[in-house]
């Protein structure tokens, strides 16, 4: 029976060769594309999770309302320490770092966001963000169906210690593997010391040369034997070489954004990444545990950026935060605030709309203390896909959503 090369690889490892390694390495050195090839330089989506419920109104903050005060004389963020945006609404004090973008004409806040009817269950709503889809039944992600469409391209999901992929990425062609560090892609040999390992490599190395003058599924096996090597030392010597050419904050989001970095400077023609941040479920003495947060988003995300940018990458980016809800506009008796909606998305790129787009939500006309949306979150989502993505957002999000105006004209 005639066996294909697909076939094989898809039931073969690279056992046989001595070696002990993530399948997903051999799959990302088979497609990723070199430096002058079609994809090697294509647009780069970072999606950046803030899990427990975001604080919209202490995130960007309404500082020429005077009903804000009001409903938050323990928490407000007075006037004179807000990084303002425009003449109405400004950044939280910690987020130095992501306010000096919009110098850069780099920063846009897009204010409102939700969908109808949201649901302030933790789970259900992250559920809902990550399908962009209400439906009762959510299996598959919206980052999954969009590599659908761009199956040769790999996808990431930077993850802490044994933390799963997220719904948003399920459905992808190719599971979309859980990454903690450059360590994950290094390949073992299973000598038992130095010397035979050594020898072992030797052989493996040597595997390159084809046999016969017709090439044969063997050579083919032996070269990707090879260049999952090649490649596995690579990423190693990325690891130990890569000086950024911005400061990262000593920081775990910021280490896993860094990890972004390197695996986008080794030009392996990875699409999106995908990262969170936990604790932002803040329904108590919330003033200083959320400004650690933000200080924590704003610094890396910064950092990220700026050494993506200097090494000419910078219209190549889009970071994205969402959450899946945010707070009620009035605090709690606990010096807190309760899950709400109505909440702000940042997105961070060379090609974005600098500035606020959409108005804040009013925190008069609110609904059961919650502020109202006017930017379903999928209206954000058809932009990304349609004009960063090139995918249809139709078949992805299943409808047509008027793209929010989140790219410079």
């Amino acid at each position: 029976m005639f066996l294909s090369r697909r076939a094989f690889l898809k039931n073969s490892s690279l056992v046989a060769w001595g070696l002990t390694v993530p399948t997903f390495v051999s799959r990302t050195a088979l497609a990723a594309p070199t430096a002058d090839q079609k994809g090697a330089k294509d647009t780069i989506l970072v999606v950046v999770q803030l899990t427990g419920g975001n604080d919209g109104l202490n995130t960007v903050i309404p500082y020429a309302d005077d009903e804000y005060p009001k409903l938050r004389p323990v928490l407000k963020i007075a006037k004179n320490q807000v990084r303002k945006l425009d003449d109405h609404v400004g950044l939280h004090p910690s987020m130095e770092g992501l306010h000096g973008l919009l110098q850069e004409q780099s920063l846009c806040v897009v204010q409102g966001v939700g969908y109808p009817n949201p649901s302030q269950s933790h789970f259900r709503s992250m559920d809902i963000w990550q399908a962009a889809s209400t439906e009762k039944e959510l299996t598959e992600g919206w980052l999954g169906k969009a590599m659908k469409s761009i199956p040769s391209a790999p996808a990431f999901h930077l993850a802490t210690e044994n933390e799963s992929a997220p719904l948003a990425v399920t459905g992808a062609p190719v599971r979309v593997p859980s990454i903690t560090s450059l360590a994950d892609f290094q390949l073992k040999t299973a000598a038992a010391n130095g010397a035979d390992a050594r020898d072992q490599r030797t052989i493996i190395e040597g595997t390159a040369k084809p046999m016969s003058d017709k090439p044969s599924l063997l050579d083919f096996v032996q070269r990707t034997a090879v260049n999952t090597y090649a490649s596995s030392k690579r990423l190693q010597e990325i690891g130990k070489n890569y000086q950024p050419k911005a400061t990262y904050p000593n920081t775990p989001l910021a280490n896993r954004l860094k990890l972004a970095a390197q695996l986008i400077d080794a030009d392996l023609g990875a699409r999106v990444f995908y990262v969170s941040i936990d604790g932002f479920d803040t329904h108590a003495n919330q003033l200083n545990a959320h400004a650690n947060l933000l200080t924590q988003v704003s610094g890396a995300m910064t950092a990220f950026y700026k050494d993506m940018a200097a090494r000419g990458h910078k219209d190549r980016i889009l970071m994205t935060t969402f959450s899946e809800f945010g707070r009620r506009a009035r605090e709690n008796g606990s010096k807190g605030t309760d899950h709400g909606s109505g909440a702000p998305m940042i997105l961070v790129g060379g090609k974005v709309k600098n500035g606020v787009v959409g108005a804040h939500p009013s925190l008069t006309d609110v609904a059961d203390n919650n502020l109202k949306f006017h930017t379903d979150f999928r209206q954000v989502y058809a932009a990304i896909l349609d004009q960063w993505l090139g995918i249809s957002s139709k078949e992805v999000l299943g409808k047509e959503f008027k793209a929010a105006e989140i790219f410079k004209s």
